[in-house]
């Protein structure tokens, strides 16, 4: 299964990830209409800086998730089909439950509807993420993990041709 992963270091802050996830799942899947929607379109990437590192984060697809555990509505599930954990926002509470277990914090509120959002990998784009297309520095890529790898692992193996 492929994965969100990011390249730190080549992240810019720049938001635009955030800005297109958000259009992505606005009702007109377009910039300047989203904007007006009465239902203000909700992000599901977060780019968090601490002055020196930007890093974008969003739902890590958890194995043992906890969000899945502790959603008493049953909104939170894992499907089988895809191996992604989806939110039924019908069939959600809006208890926050999920909110308060999530490890990386990467579960909002709808202040709308006063439910929650997460990553989806896309699902209404045929899992093509708008947020990977988006970068500027392709500090996201949608991966599998093994690829993922051995490409850092090229890397640096390319910089320690430079060191003497």
């Amino acid at each position: 299964m492929r994965q969100i992963l990011v390249r730190s270091e080549h992240c810019l802050g720049c938001k635009s990830c955030e800005l297109a996830c958000a259009v992505a799942h606005s009702t007109s899947k377009t910039l300047f209409e989203a904007i007006a929607e009465p239902k203000a379109p909700q992000k599901r990437i977060f780019v968090e800086s601490n002055g020196g590192l930007n890093f974008p984060l969003q739902c890590r697809q958890c194995l043992d998730a906890p969000c899945v555990h502790a959603c008493m509505s049953g909104a939170m599930q894992y499907d089988l089909k895809t191996g992604l954990i989806q939110v039924d926002e019908q069939t959600c509470v809006g208890c926050m439950m999920c909110v308060m277990v999530c490890p990386f914090g990467v579960i909002a509120e709808i202040p709308a509807t006063h439910r929650v959002a997460k990553c989806d990998r896309c699902q209404a784009l045929d899992y093509d993420p708008a947020c990977i297309s988006a970068c500027p520095t392709k500090a996201l890529e949608f991966v599998e993990v093994r690829e993922f790898a051995h490409s850092g692992r090229q890397t640096f193996l390319d910089q320690m041709k430079g060191v003497n």
